[in-house]
């Protein structure tokens, strides 16, 4: 056996039996994690913004940012640790960047993210149609660049 195919394997037994939930840097998320005081085992929360996420495999890593007391304290998660009990995504926060580093040096109002729009399908319910009268055309919807000027666009060709 080549010595890549035995630290492959030990890289899987050392990986996580449940999968953490789907969860990128910006999202805030809520860790509970064991915390051994003697003999006795309690779960503790963590709740904060995930700053960071590094991928390599039984050793991936998560940083989570919490400001506890107007003290801002990080702590680095393993991905495969036994001591994570589980992990909660209360919101998917919109970045533009994978390492939020900047979030440091920001405090109140500044330090806030956006949240990223679900992708959720809405079941609208349609009235019952009147007898007697036409349809209505369904509302083109219009994205992207230029967008005013396509409605303007189709909104003279309509009056025409």
């Amino acid at each position: 056996m080549s010595a890549h195919r035995i630290l492959e394997s030990i890289d899987k037994q050392n990986r996580r039996q449940g999968d953490l939930p789907e969860f990128r840097p910006g999202d805030s998320v809520k860790v509970w994690a064991k915390i051994r005081e003697g003999e006795k085992t309690r779960l503790q929360a963590f709740e904060g913004v995930c700053i960071r996420r590094v991928r390599k495999g039984a050793r991936s890593t998560f940083t989570v940012r919490k400001i506890s007391y107007g003290v801002g304290v990080e702590r680095v998660f393993p991905d495969n640790s036994p001591n994570i009990d589980k992990v909660e995504v209360l919101a998917r926060g919109r970045v533009n960047q994978a390492r939020l580093f900047y979030l440091r040096e920001l405090s109140g109002k500044a330090a806030r993210i956006k949240e990223r729009a679900a992708a959720i399908q809405v079941e609208t319910a349609e009235a019952a149609p009147v007898e007697g009268a036409e349809p209505a055309a369904p509302k083109e919807k219009f994205t992207g660049r230029g967008k005013r000027q396509k409605k303007k666009e189709a909104k003279a060709a309509a009056g025409a």
